[in-house]
């Protein structure tokens, strides 16, 4: 395989990336492929090499149904927040697949991680959040390659999750992600699918030497 070849791969995973919800199979997740997808988050660039994340592994029945519970309460305190078509239409979306994707993997940020002095974070503090993020996405790519599912799940309050997994003091959860396999990716993301938000051009997002309206 040529390196054109590799890197159009690339290109092709980027693009049907999607965040999935409602097109888990309900299958186990293949311990192999788990493992690589790990691998590659564990790969990602971060602050000072500080490695900040951690992956925390959910296959308990219990402990799912329970953050599934706490997100449909955060679902629907967003959802009184909104009027009239707006919120219909918001009742229409699927936010998570938390009990049909049978894994949760949590990833945790630590900012001790690395001691006092990090280099590189001394001027900006977020970087190692950013870090982990990039750690995330690096799960989130993986994954699509090994045509498995990925789902970021953001309802939910941080200290509930902190506690459902117990997590040490100062170690912040980043994300609930859903994964497992799938019956298909969807070609057109979910809120753009369901008439929530368009999407922005690439054109509308350059901007050359300076900010420009």
């Amino acid at each position: 395989m040529t390196a054109q070849t590799l890197s159009q791969d690339l290109y092709d995973v980027i693009a049907r990336r999607r965040d999935v919800r409602a097109e888990f199979s309900g299958e186990p997740v293949d311990l192999g492929a788990l493992r690589r997808v790990l691998e590659a988050a564990h790969h990602a660039p971060s602050v000072g090499h500080t490695q900040p994340w951690d992956f925390v592994l959910v296959f308990d029945d219990q402990t799912r149904e329970a953050f599934a519970e706490h997100v449909e309460t955060e679902r629907q305190t967003f959802a009184a927040q909104l009027d009239g078509e707006r919120r219909e239409r918001f009742e229409r979306i699927k936010v998570e697949g938390i009990r049909e994707s049978g894994l949760g993997v949590v990833v945790t940020y630590d900012p001790d991680r690395g001691g006092q002095h990090v280099l590189g974070r001394h001027a900006i503090a977020d970087t190692g959040l950013y870090s982990t993020c990039l750690a995330i996405q690096n799960l989130w790519l993986a994954t699509t390659a090994e045509g498995l599912g990925v789902g970021w799940v953001s309802f939910y309050r941080e200290e509930f999750l902190a506690d459902l997994v117990g997590l040490p003091d100062g170690v912040r959860p980043v994300a609930w992600l859903c994964l497992g396999p799938i019956t298909e990716l969807q070609e057109v993301p979910d809120l753009v699918r369901h008439g929530w938000r368009g999407g922005r051009t690439l054109d509308e997002a350059i901007h050359v030497e300076g900010w420009r309206a």
